[in-house]
């Protein structure tokens, strides 16, 4: 029999759950009967719930996030149905903070907010020794992190060789900026660095390649910064045939010259910036307690993609109180004529307990009431136009940050990227009414006809950007506008589909071959 398990719904297989092996390296004697049993977002209820039984558990301790809570909630009441004496114990940003307003927390035994490492294992000697706490919710206490056993460990071979590993170097974030939940800590604190280190050698000896820091401010204390690189530079010295992937959270405006030189020293496909921009517009970053300089942040993004090999992944919001579709269009153009690889074009979301709240009235806030809490309009910002944004960002992602059409993009923006896009966006969902679901072939296809009817630029020039776009993604059938070469197969039927499912058609098909 198991006593413990630590479960969550991650949103995908390789997003490894650091939160749970953080729990499960501080439990102390309790460790040992413990086990991690992680989920995805989308599985059968059922089938979870079989499976957290089979274990005989006498605790659950069940990770909440944004983008699993109403699947933990199906999960909850379903074991609570079936195993009531089965103690559920929930941690997580989710229900961190409003807890009595959830339907999970209240069928859940206990709510562990904030901090979990030191407090959940208290919680589960009270529980385990049979003197459950009369107060369901615990307040998590912060410890020094010096006093916190490091979690990597716990990775499996099998996370190694087919997860990323998701790794801390501090906790917290100095920065104020209401639309996170970060905003509410005090300030950042570092590990001790030297075992920091020490786990990543140990780490990297078991095969690690793959590393996503998930400080909010990597760059904030230069001297841990250029460390923990130089353990990187090191290795790839050592075995340039074995390169490692990294990824990092990178304040903008913040890049010294000896950071630079260590940067720029990282070969292709090894590094990757992630880059809150979220606004250029002075007045709202005010108004959301966001601190940048516009102008050296602009400086630096020019710096990294002229004079480094990062991959540099850029996030704007729309939505934020006081931005209009204007002004936002304005900060999307500007950003796109930086040429980061990719914009991460997000719609505001209300996380609970983030300070952004505080603009409700003010700014006429109408957020979704339910998960992912999306803001729905404002009063700058109509829900029709809201919903325009959130297509926008939709076929942004699809067309441009899915990197297959280099050259075609450079069609469909030119001159004003945000307004061309736009009206791209909306000449799409009139023709299909989908955001979702196109195949690559299909998507061709549409942006020849969009270039070359609604935009009425040269088909010569848009089939010979969209033909290498095709090619160079892989693309082997014959597009309907090259109907010229005929030694390649011809475009797939992308009209009417058949009445008959696909699935009857295949037995039909086997049975008239038989």
């Amino acid at each position: 029999m198991t006593k413990i398990v630590l479960s969550t719904l991650n949103a995908r297989y390789p997003h490894a759950s650091l939160g749970l092996r953080c729990l499960r390296a501080n439990l102390g004697e309790l460790r040992a009967d413990s086990c991690l049993l992680e989920f995805v977002v989308g599985q059968k209820t059922e089938e979870m719930a079989e499976r957290i039984l089979a274990l005989s558990p006498r605790v659950l301790g069940l990770g909440v996030y944004i983008w699993n809570v109403e699947e933990s909630t199906r999960l909850v009441a379903q074991l609570k149905r079936l195993a009531p004496q089965l103690w559920i114990v929930l941690g997580g940003p989710e229900v961190s903070h409003e807890v009595d307003q959830q339907r999970i927390c209240a069928l859940a035994d206990y709510v562990v907010t904030g901090w979990g490492d030191i407090s959940f294992a208290r919680l589960l000697r009270d529980l385990l020794a049979g003197r459950p706490p009369a107060n369901r919710i615990v307040v998590g206490e912060q410890p020094p992190l010096a006093a916190l056993a490091l979690p990597y460990a716990e990775y499996t071979e099998e996370d190694i060789a087919k997860r990323y590993i998701y790794v801390e170097a501090s906790r917290g974030c100095p920065f104020k900026c209401e639309f996170c939940l970060s905003a509410l800590d005090r300030s950042a604190w570092a590990f001790p660095l030297a075992a920091f280190l020490d786990e990543l050698a140990t780490l990297w000896a078991r095969g690690a390649r793959e590393f996503k820091f998930v400080d909010r401010t990597f760059n904030l204390k230069i001297d841990a910064s250029l460390a923990i690189i130089e353990f990187f530079l090191q290795r790839i010295a050592a075995t340039p045939d074995d390169l490692p992937y990294v990824h990092f959270e990178l304040i903008p405006d913040h890049l010294p010259e000896r950071l630079k030189q260590a940067i720029a020293r990282f070969p292709k496909g090894t590094l990757q910036f992630e880059i809150g921009i979220q606004t250029f517009d002075p007045e709202v970053q005010a108004r959301i307690a966001r601190r940048q300089d516009n102008a050296k942040a602009e400086t630096n993004l020019r710096w990294l993609k002229a004079h480094s090999q990062a991959h540099l992944h850029v996030d704007l919001i729309a939505g934020l109180p006081g931005e209009n579709v204007t002004t936002f269009g304005q900060g999307f153009d500007r950003l796109v004529g930086l040429a980061p690889h990719e914009i991460q074009f997000g719609i505001l979301k209300r996380l609970r307990g983030a300070p952004i709240a505080r603009h409700t009235e003010a700014y006429d806030l109408r957020f979704n009431p339910e998960p992912p809490y999306n803001i729905l309009a404002t009063a700058d910002i109509d829900f029709p136009s809201m919903q325009r944004l959130s297509r926008f960002a939709r076929y942004w992602e699809l067309l441009a940050n899915s990197g297959r059409y280099a050259r075609s993009l450079q069609l469909l923006l030119a001159g004003q990227p945000f307004q061309h896009f736009a009206e791209f966006g909306d000449w799409l969902y009139r023709h299909t009414a989908q955001t979702h679901a196109f195949a690559h072939e299909r998507m061709v296809h549409l942006v020849y006809d969009y270039l070359t009817v609604a935009r009425g630029l040269p088909a010569a020039e848009v089939a010979t950007a969209l033909i290498a776009d095709y090619r160079g993604c892989g693309g082997r059938s014959r597009l309907a506008f090259e109907a010229t070469d005929s030694s390649l197969p011809p475009p797939r039927d992308t009209g009417k589909r058949s009445a008959t499912p696909s699935r009857q058609i295949r037995h039909l098909d086997a049975r008239n071959a038989s």
